[in-house]
């Protein structure tokens, strides 16, 4: 059975390698460090299909160490071990290069294992991760590891690829392919910045085309069928769930609604309602606010309405609720106040509850002055009236302040008008 593609095209050195010019340009770290042939350990990390393997593989050809390739979904405390008992053969005599992919799926035993052969330096790590490494990697194999970040690679690189891929297919297949005009393009701009998804999309179509004769001939519309929903980058677990749902509550926030009805498409898209439900809801309450009050049971029937139907026809209330939060005044008062009392509550500010807002019960014996006190607002002139709501220990303490929409700038005067007549 005949390897993918992606592995029969893989770059055979890095001015082959697309993207990460950040890493890999002329002058810049990682390629620094192979020019050199001292390897140290090293983490990768990054989106699927971004170069991470290839880039191990490569640096595996400039050492004279013995390669070994292991994966966290299926590798075990035992693997480990044997590939660091090869330091004890002829080909591990200058000692063992160790590509881990997918280190995430390791657990901590697995991880402290692996930090025991890297102590004496003959093993070096090599671990790739499409996680947060931080979050996810032993904390003392990243101190003795770099950790270089892969990124998704930009259309105008993955072009190139693309068009070596069909290249190579021919040379292989001892056809000429011609990919239609803007094919190529299209798929570089389909796969969201993954490399080995383009090279997939480039065996489908030159497989689904008619053998007729000495030349295959690759159309845009076969392209644009066969790399349909390709360029969707998300999973509900990882880093990508969370930079797209931060990125649709901040586009919100910022009133950009072209930007805010990109990330909710991404959302739905994945098939991921619930996100895109809570964060619009969360919107509404912390950055539209007291500006206009109102918009939070409006969202909250969109929101309803969009559970109700489900998807794909969701997405009409939640474009409707989406758009009127992200064009909508704003202010954050409200939860900016809240924010300014819960710090006091947990720095341990507070006391007892005034007497006059106590519960009604009768009072001890060493009570000199018995009774709570209280008054009734209601029974005031404009239903207000001076009394003691803050505990002894925070008197004079402001937490809540007017933001400068209209709304809250009338409710102010009204107050200001009140209380001080």
């Amino acid at each position: 059975m005949a390897a993918p593609l992606a592995d029969r095209v893989r770059p055979t050195s890095l001015d082959e390698v697309v993207g990460q010019k950040h890493i890999l340009g002329p002058g810049k770290a990682l390629r620094r460090i192979l020019q050199s042939g001292k390897i140290p350990n090293m983490v990768f990390y990054g989106p699927a299909g971004v170069g991470k393997t290839t880039v191990a593989s490569l640096i595996a050809k400039t050492t004279d160490r013995c390669l070994v390739k292991l994966n966290g979904t299926t590798a075990s405390t035992a693997d480990i071990k044997e590939a660091v008992a090869r330091t004890h053969t002829f080909e591990g005599l200058h000692g063992v290069l160790l590509y881990l992919d997918e280190i995430q799926y390791f657990n901590k035993k697995q991880q402290q294992t692996l930090l025991e052969f890297l102590e004496d330096g003959s093993v070096t790590l090599i671990a790739s991760t499409t996680e947060n490494p931080y979050f996810y990697v032993y904390s003392a194999i990243l101190s003795r590891s770099t950790v270089f970040e892969f990124k998704a690679v930009e259309p105008e690189e993955i072009q190139r690829a693309v068009e070596r891929a069909f290249r190579f297919l021919g040379e292989e297949q001892g056809w000429e392919i011609l990919p239609e005009e803007g094919v190529a393009a299209h798929i570089a701009a389909a796969c969201g910045g993954d490399v080995r998804k383009a090279m997939n999309a480039v065996e489908l179509t030159t497989l689904a085309c008619d053998e007729g004769g000495p030349a295959i001939q690759v159309s845009l519309e076969l392209a644009r069928e066969l790399t349909q929903k390709s360029a969707l980058r998300y999973d509900r677990a990882g880093d990508e769930h969370y930079d797209v749902i931060s990125a649709f509550q901040k586009s919100m926030r910022g009133s950009d609604p072209d930007a805010a009805l990109h990330y909710l498409a991404r959302l739905l898209e994945a098939g991921d309602l619930p996100s895109a439900c809570r964060r619009l809801l969360v919107c509404a309450c912390e950055d539209v606010g007291l500006a206009w009050p109102q918009i939070i049971p409006i969202v909250k029937a969109a929101v309803d309405a969009a559970q109700m139907v489900g998807l794909p026809e969701a997405a009409i209330p939640l474009a409707d609720a989406v758009v009127l939060v992200a064009t909508a005044p704003k202010s954050n008062s409200a939860h900016m106040a809240y924010e300014r009392a819960a710090a006091d509550v947990r720095a341990g500010k507070g006391g007892p509850v005034p007497r006059n807002l106590q519960n009604k019960h009768y009072d001890s014996a060493e009570v000199e002055r018995k009774g709570q006190f209280y008054q009734y607002p209601h029974d005031a002139l404009h239903h207000w009236l001076p009394q003691q709501y803050l505990p002894d220990s925070l008197l004079g303490a402001q937490y809540y302040r007017y933001g400068d929409n209209k709304n809250e700038q009338s409710f102010r005067a009204y107050w200001d008008k009140i209380k001080h007549n």
